[in-house]
């Protein structure tokens, strides 16, 4: 709740340190004494748009500094939290408005974003009249409202997260397909490609072997002919071998009879010869190892040509086509994979969509019967505020699916029989508006509401019976949150547990406004003269301490 509300320079305020405490608070003062200026430095406070004119004349800035007592789990600890600004102690909101139209907001004396201190402030008070912050009353806040009124925060949280769900999956499908599509565009290269890469069956080292063979194979296709040429030398019909032989023997007969002459001429006849048949067994090894057939070199040169082909075909040299064969033969496996992930997460999906579907449909009928709960609590109160030929409706109608559900719930009103319903804002007069407000903010105290209540005027237009049913409620509302009240009805003003006078000082040619709280004394003096006006009789006096009492 708002325990402390210090302004400085607003308007016709200079210096105003005022306390609150629990229950119902009301300010009273004469037209014109700046009860209007008192709203505006608290909406100022809690995030409103900052204005120029709102700084007193003749200073350079104008401050406003709300200060609240709310427990550790409370929402607005939390939106404060989250934008990284220290929550130890009391929530303290300050607000400094510069005279050239600029402002600065500070929460817990650390800067923060006006953005940030509107939503910590919307969480703490909200402001309602005919002419002040109708959040209640918009349409966008209605199911919010009838889902507290119905306690339906676990079944709502359900449908969050079945949606998210839902999202999810769906975002899978569509990430899915996507991937896919992509693949598909290339699953016919890819395909080709394997097939191809599959039929050629590149081997690791393949083209080094394959070249190394070819170029011996050119390479014995040139010395063929020369070896040729040597055998016929050696062993061919004009070789000198038989000759030679024939020489040899000849002499080996002859060496007995003169040894030292033949036998070393018989002795190198025969290691040339040796040599000789050496060079031949060389030779004809040679032929055998140069010996190749035509077509396999054929063959060769046709697989080289192949898989170098294929190398310039797919950018990658020859040695990395093998590893190229088995990513494409990979690729294909996972375009195949992908397809059937893309029916399973299609199948998911479906689940999400079916199990949102049916959370969704349990929420909407339990919040059609919280509506008929809220239409009834709320007609009960309508009596008393003068609104009793008046109707109030909770409208659910179907829209498309969404993290909150199918539903769309708007309050709606018939202000006298015969008359059509429509939207409560659109058919209600301003204070047909307050009324049905402050009725459904009876109701729904316990739900969601902001500790801290501001009323303003609401009692406009009315009086005797209607006003001190209005008191009532809001005293009773008093009992639940704080509730700060602007009235100008002594039957409200009478219920109040903590009184203020809100009066305007002139002094030499300045003025201010000043605030005070009144004891019993001064508050029946005021509520005379909120009874008799300017003229404050006995009778006017026996009647606010009769108010008083009653209250």
């Amino acid at each position: 709740m708002l325990v402390q509300l210090s302004i400085r320079d607003i308007v016709l305020i200079d210096r105003l340190d005022l306390t609150f405490a629990e229950g119902l608070s009301v300010l009273t003062g004469e037209t014109g004494a700046g009860k209007s200026i008192l709203l505006d430095a608290t909406s100022l406070a809690l995030g409103a748009r900052g204005d120029a004119t709102l700084v007193r004349h003749g200073q350079e800035q104008g401050q406003v500094t709300a200060v609240f007592d709310v427990p550790l789990a409370h929402p607005a600890r939390k939106i404060a939290a989250e934008a990284d600004l220290d929550t130890e102690g009391d929530l303290i909101l300050r607000r400094v408005q510069l005279a050239d139209g600029r402002t600065r907001a500070f929460v817990n004396d650390q800067a923060a974003s006006v953005q940030v201190l509107r939503a910590i402030g919307a969480a703490l008070v909200e402001i309602h009249g005919q002419h002040a912050d109708r959040a209640l009353v918009e349409p966008e806040a209605h199911r919010a409202l009838l889902d507290a009124f119905g306690g339906l925060a676990k079944e709502t949280d359900a449908v969050r997260a079945a949606w998210k769900g839902w999202r999810e999956a769906r975002r899978g499908v569509d990430e899915a397909q996507a991937r896919l599509a992509k693949a598909r565009a290339d699953g016919d290269f890819l395909r080709h490609a394997v097939e191809e890469l599959s039929k050629l069956k590149p081997e690791p080292g393949e083209e080094t072997q394959l070249a190394e063979r070819r170029q011996a194979m050119m390479a014995s296709e040139k010395i063929a002919s020369d070896l040729s040429e040597a055998m016929d030398v050696l062993s061919g019909p004009t070789s000198a071998v038989p000759s030679l032989g024939a020489a040899w023997r000849r002499l080996e007969r002859r060496a007995a009879q003169a040894p030292a002459l033949v036998e070393p001429i018989v002795k190198a006849f025969g290691e040339a010869l040796d040599r000789i048949e050496d060079a031949r067994a060389a030779v004809e090894a040679a032929q055998r190892a140069a010996e190749f057939d035509p077509r396999e070199l054929e063959r060769i040169e046709e697989r080289l040509f192949a898989l170098r082909a294929a190398s310039r075909k797919y950018a990658v040299p020859v040695e990395g086509l093998s590893a190229l064969a088995e990513r494409y033969l990979a690729d294909v496996t996972a375009l195949d994979a992908g397809e059937d992930r893309l029916v399973a997460l299609g199948k998911a999906a479906a689940e999400a969509e079916a199990a949102y579907a049916r959370i969704a449909a349990a929420l909407s009928a339990k919040r059609k019967t919280a509506a008929r709960k809220l239409d009834t609590a709320v007609n009960g109160e309508l009596g008393p505020l003068k609104l009793d030929r008046a109707r109030f409706t909770t409208e659910i109608a179907s829209e498309a699916e969404g993290p909150e559900g199918i539903d769309r719930a708007e309050f709606w009103v018939q202000t006298n029989p015969g008359t059509r319903p429509g939207p409560m804002m659109k058919v209600a007069s301003g204070g047909e508006l307050s009324r049905f407000m402050l009725a459904l903010k009876v109701v729904l105290a316990d739900q969601g509401s902001a500790p801290t209540l501001v009323f303003d005027e609401i009692d406009t237009g009315v009086g005797g019976a209607v006003a001190d049913a209005i008191g009532q409620r809001l005293a009773r509302l008093g009992g639940k949150v704080q509730v700060l009240s602007v009235t100008h009805a002594p039957q409200v003003a009478a219920k109040a547990t903590r009184h203020y006078l809100i009066a305007k000082e002139t002094t030499g040619q300045r003025a201010a406004t000043r605030v005070k709280p009144l004891g019993f004394d001064l508050r029946r003096e005021e509520l005379a003269r909120m009874l008799a006006g300017e003229t404050i009789t006995d009778e006017a006096r026996a009647a606010a301490e009769k108010l008083l009492k009653v209250g």
